[in-house]
């Protein structure tokens, strides 16, 4: 038989077989990435599911988001899982969180176009060893938020880190029953913002070479306002003095570099055994939205901070290049240092001053009372009229998931 009747013999061969119906080997199952795994688990996750991310830097270019309560997500470490949006192509944040019930952990969210974790809308949050950066350093073109729990209740936030953010780097906004303890802000605009809400502890945490370390705001036009019962404690804020690079428009804008603490407009807020020192504007200021002339289109604002209650605090430098525009007129004058705490002076009508700021009965730390600003030249240093104390607030306890 010569090649070419094989060939045909052969040929024929195939043919019948497969005419028969024998079946062709199956195409190789197409591995998924794990980026793209985990996209599909946030969407398919149920109650109680627990999502393990692997260590290693994981690239996504569209945000992430889960809506099912009752989720942990995990990784190996927030220097050693890292959920990289160098390349984000599509979405407003990293990861984006609205429900209850939520843990996530030893991880990192790095180089978001907008926020890195938002939290929206929840009950009962655990952020716990996580890092949010913008590994470029300060620059306007950062997102806005690090890590950001909004209009949420029962809120923990504890052995984090946040990095770079171009208005704050851990913040908790228009929520209830928070606590934000042994964290680190560094190289945000604002390191550390409680901003419209009530019943807050900071404590145990680090923020330094931020714009300003730590902020307490109450604003107008927001949906939740009457932000009070926020205190801060035992916290390291030191040489906040980078520039501000907040976008133009953004309220933080306005905070003045080499701020430690400032409380604007907020009520009920206790201050006490922290160590400040080395910020150059001013380790402590407290004062009204209205300080400068600013105007209020909310009727339901109250622009005046009351019982802000300052104790027992360590203060080391700081002061020596203000910043303020009201501090910078002032020192064109005296030519001396800020003293550690300054107070714009504004009161409502026929007011009390005790009722407004406390130094305790037998404090040391010096004094600044702007009275209103509007002459420098006019001021007092004397701290006798607020030689008085406030009860205390009661410590934030709540009961959530993950707890220790």
């Amino acid at each position: 038989m010569n090649v070419s009747a094989k060939h045909l013999i052969a040929f024929l061969s195939i043919s019948i077989l497969a005419s028969c119906g024998e079946a062709e080997p199956p195409a190789p199952a197409l591995e998924l990435s794990f980026e793209e795994t985990l996209q599909i688990q946030l969407i398919e996750a149920r109650p109680g599911d627990i999502i393990e991310v692997p260590a290693g830097t994981h690239n996504f270019v569209r945000s992430l988001s889960l809506t099912v309560p009752g989720i942990t997500i995990r990784g190996a470490g927030m220097d050693e899982s890292i959920l990289s949006f160098s390349n984000q192509a599509q979405g407003a944040e990293g990861l984006l969180v609205t429900a209850d019930d939520f843990i996530i952990e030893d991880l990192a969210i790095e180089n978001t176009v907008g926020d890195a974790l938002k939290i929206n809308e929840s009950t009962n949050v655990t952020i716990r060893r996580v890092r949010t950066e913008w590994t470029n350093g300060p620059d306007p073109e950062n997102g806005a938020y690090g890590i950001y729990p909004v209009q949420s209740r029962n809120i923990l936030i504890e052995g984090s880190v946040a990095i770079g953010a171009a208005d704050a780097g851990i913040y908790v906004g228009q929520s209830s029953q928070i606590i934000v303890r042994n964290s680190r802000a560094e190289y945000n605009v604002a390191g550390i913002e409680i901003e419209n809400s009530t019943f807050a502890d900071v404590y145990g945490n680090v923020a330094t070479n931020n714009t300003g370390g730590v902020l307490v705001f109450d604003l107008p036009n927001l949906e939740v306002q009457g932000g009070q019962a926020t205190r801060v404690f035992n916290n390291q804020i030191y040489l906040n003095n980078t520039e501000n690079f907040a976008p133009e428009g953004a309220i933080v804008r306005n905070v003045p570099p080499g701020t430690g603490l400032l409380v604007l407009a907020n009520d009920n807020i206790e201050v006490f055994e922290n160590e400040f020192w080395d910020n150059n504007n001013v380790n402590i200021m407290v004062y009204s939205f209205t300080l400068g002339g600013r105007t209020i289109d909310d009727p339901n604002y109250d622009p005046f901070p009351e019982q802000i209650y300052i104790y027992d605090n360590e203060y080391r430098g700081g002061g020596t290049v203000p910043r303020h525009r009201n501090l910078m007129a002032w020192h064109e004058i005296s030519q001396v240092n800020t003293p550690n705490i300054v107070w714009d002076g504004l009161v409502k009508d026929s007011e009390e001053v005790s009722n407004i700021i406390c130094l305790g009965p037998n404090t040391s730390a010096s004094f600044l009372n702007l009275k209103g600003g509007e002459d420098p030249a006019d001021v007092s240093y004397d701290p006798e009229p607020h030689s008085c104390t406030i009860p205390h607030l009661q410590k934030v306890e709540f009961d959530f998931p993950g707890d220790d």
